[in-house]
């Protein structure tokens, strides 16, 4: 949507620990990941991987935000209205991941990621003010709010397991709220 959330600062085996975490929930899923397994995957005494990461709930936070910043990358958004097919993109990305979708959606859902609620608002926020600052406070908070919430893992979630939507269901469906949201404002938009 936005541009990818930074990635924190990594040494080359905190990297490696995250990188095999992520490898081995795709093969076998998150609950049956011991650190054994971990450090065997990623070349390092067991030892070292509690040390990087004392306990499961710091393991999967800094592993959610690195699969995030690094697997489901994004690149920067130039208008606001760009973001429908950045988010119809992310999404289709999202579904070719599901099993690193699901950790970054449920680290979120849980408020358990320890950043912020929205990590592209900051962006999104910049692209209103260039191309619509007339939004009065209210509108400008619900645009924001609206596309936040669009551009996530857990709509993704949501679209697939309540909804039963496939990948291209799901991504029409996300490419056409945020379209819904961002045709209240287009005739508003500054041009120069």
């Amino acid at each position: 949507m936005t541009g990818s959330k930074p990635v924190p600062a990594l040494s080359g085996t905190q990297a490696a620990i995250l990188a095999a975490y992520a490898e081995l929930i795709e093969e076998v899923g998150s609950d049956d990941v011991s650190y054994r397994l971990i450090a065997r995957r990623a070349g390092i005494a067991e030892r070292t991987v509690f040390r990087n990461y004392p306990t499961r709930v710091d393991l999967l936070l800094a592993t959610a935000a690195w699969i995030e910043a690094t697997v489901f990358a994004r690149e920067e958004s130039h208008s606001i209205f760009d973001i429908p097919l950045a988010i119809r993109d992310a999404m289709q990305r999202y579904d070719l991941r599901p099993e690193l979708a699901h950790v970054v959606a449920e680290t979120a859902m849980r408020g358990v990621s320890g950043a912020a609620p929205s990590p592209g608002r900051a962006q999104l926020e910049r692209l209103l003010d260039a191309e619509v600052p007339s939004l009065d406070p209210a509108e400008r908070r619900a645009v924001i709010a609206a596309l936040s919430h669009l551009d996530s893992a857990g709509t993704w979630v949501t679209f697939r397991r309540e909804f039963g939507m496939d990948r291209r269901d799901i991504a029409d469906a996300a490419a056409w709220a945020a379209e819904a949201v961002l045709d209240s404002i287009r005739d508003r938009v500054v041009v120069g």
